[in-house]
């Protein structure tokens, strides 16, 4: 005797079913929350150990969610990374650089992860506000490194930290192609000065 029922059949989606199609945007600012912030110095003296006095780049708040605590009511380890690309979204967003369903008009949002490195400092234990401080150490031809830290909303508790490599890509071919000077002009308000 089978005590398990078949699952009923799912309706279609789309114009026939009545249920309009799920349609994916850019991600965009929360209304809730705070512009981007250019990063004081005396906020974030830890920023980077070798940054010196010198805090470049800019804080974007970000929000934490009660879903995205684990089962211990930590910050799950996987979203970090998930948050610090929201706010890093975000805020070139702002900047008019974004993916509104064209990779080709995309132009320098059409950029892939070389590389992604993070450590963890201390565990984020609540639902709420903070900030992911984002700064450039690199900004090449095709590529960038960016530094971020994840930390409290005003800058001064780190939680985590680490960099990720971006590549630009062309759509079409998905080979490394140079970011466009708009781009480039932006990103040297994020860039770290040299040591």
């Amino acid at each position: 005797m089978n005590r398990f029922r078949p699952a009923p059949a799912v309706p279609p989606l789309g114009p026939a079913s009545g249920v309009p199609p799920v349609t994916t945007h850019a991600p965009s600012p929360s209304p809730s929350l705070p512009a981007p912030a250019p990063v004081s110095p005396s906020v974030c003296a830890d920023a980077d150990a070798d940054a010196g006095s010198a805090a470049p780049g800019v804080l974007v708040p970000v929000e934490v969610h009660f879903d995205d605590l684990d089962a211990l009511g930590l910050l799950h380890n996987a979203r970090y990374p998930l948050l610090v690309e929201r706010a890093w979204a975000a805020y070139w967003a702002g900047h008019g650089f974004g993916y509104e369903g064209d990779w080709a008009a995309a132009e320098d949002a059409c950029n892939a992860v070389r590389e992604l490195r993070i450590g963890y400092e201390q565990p984020v234990t609540r639902a709420g506000g903070y900030a992911v401080h984002l700064w450039l150490d690199r900004l090449g031809t095709t590529g960038l490194t960016y530094g971020f830290r994840f930390c409290s909303a005003d800058g001064a508790t780190t939680y985590a930290r680490g960099s990720r490599v971006l590549v630009r890509l062309d759509a079409a071919t998905l080979r490394p192609a140079p970011w466009s000077a708009r781009f480039r002009n932006a990103g040297r308000a994020l860039l770290r000065p040299p040591h």
